[in-house]
């Protein structure tokens, strides 16, 4: 979702994954070592991307999310439960500076992450603790950048690369999450067509760092990672209408403790230029 000049995008974004693997540094855990047995949810967002002009411009991101969460309660006899809720996501507000270039070919944006989302659900044993929860509490500071070139004189071949950091500064009830950082490095063709549909394959190297979570809320020792993922993707594109899916499949993680993980992860967006 690069900018491409003055004016503005609308989408929606549909993501999913399942987490249902105990992990353990670099390879799977036996599920015994996890109180946490499984984390399944559907994340919605409703974004608006709106240019000024080719140099200035503003992002909008409003989540909410499907959450079933299993796990040992703190019950008599410590059952398996399921908890099922849905709440308002942590909202993001970004600004855009894409003036470096007259192609607009690299950009940076500053944004905070919003303390929007729902934080303290929870049942009458208290089984959801905070890095279970839809929303995090905390206010974030926001820094991303990209930059994108051809690889080709027809202009058919691109590459790009994008990074984003997240530093949270506010917190609430003594929970800091860690500090994380998202990077991506990719190309996409863009010689196909099928009638007035534009078919672009997608290929990304995705990285992720996270430190783990902090204060007296907090499991320090069972929070943190770092991981790379493979993902192919593919968008189909008929003026005004883009539509784009890919699927994420991670190929090294190291987690701090014990955690669940997903085996693989979804994305769909739909988009409309105006």
């Amino acid at each position: 979702m690069f900018p491409n000049g003055a004016g503005g995008m609308a989408y929606l974004q549909y993501d999913f994954q399942d987490q249902d693997r105990n992990w353990s540094g670099t390879a799977q855990a036996p599920a015994s070592n996890n109180g946490d047995k499984q984390i399944e949810t559907d994340f919605f967002t409703a974004g608006l991307q709106y240019m000024f002009n080719r140099g200035w411009g503003v992002q909008l991101e409003v989540p909410y999310d499907y959450r079933t969460f299993k796990t040992t309660s703190a019950a008599t006899g410590n059952p398996l439960t399921t908890i099922n809720w849905s709440a308002l996501g942590d909202i993001r507000v970004e600004g855009i500076y894409t003036g470096f270039f007259a192609d607009l070919s690299a950009g940076v944006a500053l944004g905070l992450k919003l303390p929007t989302g729902d934080w303290t659900y929870n049942n009458a044993y208290g089984d959801v603790d905070r890095d279970s929860e839809i929303g995090t509490g905390s206010t974030d500071i926001l820094l991303g950048g990209f930059y994108r070139d051809n690889l080709d004189r027809n202009q058919k071949w691109d590459w790009f690369a994008q990074l984003q950091l997240d530093v949270p500064v506010l917190i609430q009830a003594e929970y800091r999450p860690g500090v994380e950082l998202d990077a991506a490095a990719g190309i996409d063709y863009k010689g196909l067509s099928v009638g007035r549909v534009k078919i672009s394959p997608v290929a990304q190297v995705i990285f992720s760092e996270r430190t783990s979570d902090s204060g007296a809320a907090a499991n320090p020792d069972n929070s943190g990672y770092q991981r790379i993922l493979l993902s192919p993707g593919i968008e189909f594109h008929v003026h005004p209408v883009k539509i784009y899916t890919d699927v994420e499949f991670p190929v090294y993680q190291n987690f701090t403790g014990n955690q669940l993980a997903a085996p693989v992860l979804f994305k769909v967006s739909l988009s409309y230029i105006f």
